[in-house]
């Protein structure tokens, strides 16, 4: 029986189990934070050779402005913007921004959420609609490290260009 090492404690899994646990969760995006979504996606595209492929959607829910960009065989990028209300991202994009969160695809975004807070992680937000994703549920949880984790279980992106 081999193991997965958690933060918090070793759990003996079978290989099935494990190959199982392994295809829950799959890395669907990257997201960083900016003052201003045309400067950061003029930047992406200058400096990193990314490509805006949805039209900017205002998420009234966590009240920000997303777009996400794109390139062959690279991760998916999000952009964020904050709107009117959302003071902490306005702070941080303040003192410069960056690095936002990380964004995992799963099958089941509840179940998911429920193994994820009993190894630890502390829900910031639980499953709501979320804009840029059609309205498709979204949710985020704070793992070790300040990590920023968002859940999600769609593919759908709004606003495709």
């Amino acid at each position: 029986m081999e193991e997965i090492s958690d933060w918090n404690c070793q759990i003996p899994l079978a290989g099935h189990q494990r190959d199982v646990q392994e295809k829950r969760m799959k890395i669907d995006h990257i997201c960083f934070a900016v003052k201003n979504l045309d400067d950061g996606i003029a930047y992406w595209e200058r400096v990193f050779g990314y490509k805006q492929m949805t039209r900017p959607i205002e998420n009234s829910r966590q009240k920000v402005k997303v777009t996400f960009l794109r390139k062959e065989d690279s991760i998916t990028v999000k952009l964020i913007e904050p709107l009117e209300g959302n003071q902490s991202l306005l702070n941080f994009v303040q003192k410069g921004g960056g690095f936002h969160h990380l964004c995992f695809k799963c099958s089941d975004l509840e179940d998911q959420m429920t193994q994820l807070t009993e190894k630890g992680l502390i829900t910031l937000v639980r499953p709501q609609p979320g804009e840029a994703f059609n309205d498709h549920n979204i949710a985020f949880l704070l793992a070790r490290n300040g990590l920023n984790i968002e859940l999600i279980d769609t593919d759908e992106k709004a606003g495709m260009l």
